[in-house]
C-alpha cells in the first residue's frame, strides 16, 4: 500500500488528492457544487450535493492515478469546518440545508446571548466568541426553526455533525458519527481544557446530548469506507478541520511557527504547542490537532473574504476570469488612493463585526478598473497584516515567516504585497495543496507509517517573498486602511 488518499470538501467544490507517502501530489479530482442564497446574509448547501461531488472527486482521482483502493493506506478527511447539518438517524436523510459558515442568520441569536452577559463563560470554555460563525446558534436555530426537529432530537432519532461528521456517517454508511477536536472545538460546545462536550453550554443552547457525534482523536480510528464506493475498504484514520489540515501540511509543528490559507476566506492559525492561549484581541483559541489524545493548540485569526473578493471582481464584471486580477493589478504602480474594505459578510478577527459591510472608498475620476483589481488583493492582505500583528503581540511568539497557500498563494503579485504590507517574510512551499496534505498526512501517523519527521520531509519551500516596501510607507497605508475599516463597521446594523 503506497498512497494517502485526502478528501478536501471546501466551502465552493469536494475536491479529492491523492499522495505518495512522501507527500507528492499522484492525481486530482475536483467537483464543484451549488451555493444557495434564500435571503440576503443566508449561505446554505445542499447536503447530498456535498457528499455526491466529494465521493465523485474521490473515485476522478482514483481513476486518474489507475490506483485501486487495496492500494491506499488511508483516507484523511478535511473539511470547511462551522458549517452545519441534521440528518435522520435511521435514514440519513438530512432534515435541512447545511447552513454554511459564512451564513449570518444568527447574528440576533449571538446578540441575545451577549446582552445576557454570557459571552466571557463561552469565551473561557471554547476559546471563541459569540458570533454567527460558529456552529452553536446555527444548531440552536435549526433545532427552533424546523418543524418537529427537536423533538426527533430529544428521542435520539435526529443527528448533528459539522461537514467531517456527516462525510464520515455517509463513507461508513452509518456505522460511524463522530469527529474530531479540531472541529468540535468550532461549534461553542467543547470545552477546550477538557477535550469534551460542554453540559451547561449544551444547556444554554438547548441542544440535546443525544444529537452530538462521538470525539475521537485527529489521528484516531474513524471506521472503513464501505467497500462498493471504491471497490474494496480504505480504513479512515485522520480527521482535521480544513485550517488545522493546512497548518499541519505547512509541517509548522512547533510553537511559534505559523500559516495562512487563502480560500474563500483567509485563515491564519500560529501553532501555540500546549498552551491554549486565551485572546484579548478578538483572535480564537483553538485546538490545532489531536495526536493519541494529547492536544496541540493555536490561536486563529479568520478573515471572511479572500478569494471571494477576487470572485467579486468577476461577479462585477471587471474581469472575465480569477486569473485575470494578476496582470490587471500588475498595470499599475499602487491602488491609486483606493481601498477596498472586503467585507460582504462582516468582519472577523480582530473586529468581529456581523454588520459590517463592503466598502470602495478613495475614488476620483482617474480610478481605473485596475485600480480596483489593486485594492481587492490589497484589501485582503491589510485583513491579514491586521490579524498577524495582532497574533504575535497575543502569543508573545513573534511571527518571522508566514507560510501560505490556497488558490491566491498563486498570484505572485499577491504574495509581494503581503510581504509589504506585513512587515515579514511570506514563504510558498512547492505543494501549494496543503491541506488536502495535511489530512493525508494525518492519516499517515494515524496508520502509523509516518512520524513527525516524516511530516516535515514533506514540505519543501518553492519561493520567498521578501519586504520591499520602506516601513513609512507601510505605516501611512496602514493609517489609511484603518480610516476605511472605520467606515465600513457597523454599516448594517438597524438604528
Amino acid at each position: 500500500m503506497r498512497y494517502l488518499l485526502a478528501l478536501d470538501q471546501g466551502t465552493t467544490s469536494s475536491r479529492a488528492i491523492l499522495f505518495t507517502l512522501q507527500g507528492e501530489v499522484v492525481a486530482v479530482g475536483r467537483r464543484a457544487f451549488r451555493q444557495l442564497y434564500p435571503r440576503p446574509g443566508l449561505v446554505e448547501h445542499d447536503p447530498w450535493e456535498i457528499w455526491e461531488s466529494q465521493l465523485l472527486a474521490a473515485q476522478e482521482a482514483l481513476k486518474a492515478a489507475g490506483v485501486g483502493a487495496e492500494e491506499v493506506l488511508a483516507l484523511g478527511l478535511t473539511n470547511q469546518r462551522e458549517t452545519t447539518l441534521v440528518w435522520d438517524r435511521a435514514t440519513g436523510r438530512p432534515l435541512y440545508n447545511a447552513i454554511v459558515w459564512q451564513d449570518r442568520r444568527t447574528a440576533p441569536l449571538c446578540e441575545a446571548f451577549k446582552e445576557k452577559g454570557l459571552e466571557p463563560l463561552f469565551r473561557e470554555r471554547t476559546g471563541l466568541l459569540l458570533d454567527p460563525y460558529f456552529s452553536g446558534t446555527k444548531l440552536l436555530w435549526l433545532l427552533e426553526n424546523v418543524p418537529g426537529l427537536r423533538a426527533q432530537a430529544e428521542r435520539g432519532e435526529a443527528l448533528f455533525g459539522t461537514v467531517d461528521t456527516w462525510l464520515i456517517w455517509s463513507l461508513t454508511g452509518g456505522k460511524v458519527h463522530a469527529t474530531d477536536p479540531t472541529n468540535a472545538s468550532r461549534t461553542l460546545l467543547f470545552r477546550l481544557d477538557r477535550l469534551e462536550w460542554d453540559g451547561e453550554l449544551l444547556d444554554l443552547l438547548k441542544v440535546p446530548r443525544a444529537m452530538l457525534p462521538e470525539v475521537r482523536p485527529s489521528d484516531g480510528d474513524f471506521g472503513e469506507t464501505l467497500p462498493e464506493l471504491f471497490g474494496a475498504s480504505i480504513p479512515i484514520r485522520g480527521v482535521l478541520g480544513d485550517q488545522q489540515a493546512a497548518l499541519f501540511g505547512q509541517a509548522a509543528l512547533l510553537a511559534g511557527e505559523g500559516k495562512c490559507t487563502y480560500g474563500t476566506g483567509a485563515f491564519l492559525l500560529l501553532n501555540t504547542g500546549e498552551r491554549a492561549i486565551p485572546s484579548r484581541k478578538g483572535l480564537l483559541t483553538t485546538v490545532a490537532w489531536s495526536l493519541g489524545g494529547k492536544a496541540t493548540y493555536a490561536l486563529e485569526g479568520s478573515v471572511f473574504v479572500a478569494g471571494a473578493a477576487v470572485g467579486w471582481l468577476k461577479e462585477v464584471g471587471l474581469i472575465a476570469e480569477s486569473r485575470e486580477v494578476e496582470a490587471l493589478a500588475r498595470s499599475v504602480e499602487d491602488a491609486g488612493g483606493v481601498y477596498l474594505v472586503p467585507a460582504f459578510t462582516g468582519l472577523g478577527a480582530p473586529y468581529w463585526d456581523p454588520y459590517a459591510r463592503g466598502a470602495i472608498l478613495g475614488l476620483t475620476r482617474g480610478t481605473t478598473r485596475a485600480h480596483l483589481a489593486r485594492a481587492a488583493l490589497e484589501g485582503v492582505a491589510f485583513l491579514v497584516a491586521d490579524v498577524a500583528e495582532a497574533m504575535a503581540e497575543e502569543a508573545g511568539l513573534p511571527l518571522e515567516e508566514l507560510r501560505v497557500d490556497g488558490g491566491m498563494a498563486e498570484n505572485d503579485l499577491f504574495l509581494q504585497i503581503q510581504a509589504d504590507l506585513l512587515g515579514r517574510a511570506v514563504a510558498r512551499p512547492r505543494v501549494t495543496e496543503t491541506t488536502a496534505l495535511g489530512a493525508a498526512l494525518m492519516a499517515g501517523v494515524g496508520a502509523g507509517a509516518l512520524d513527525p519527521e516524516g511530516v516535515r520531509r514533506a514540505w519543501s519551500l518553492e519561493a520567498r517573498f521578501l519586504p520591499q516596501m520602506p516601513e513609512d510607507r507601510r505605516q501611512a497605508l496602514r493609517r489609511g486602511w484603518q480610516r476605511a475599516v472605520g467606515r465600513a463597521l457597523g454599516f448594517a446594523r438597524e438604528t
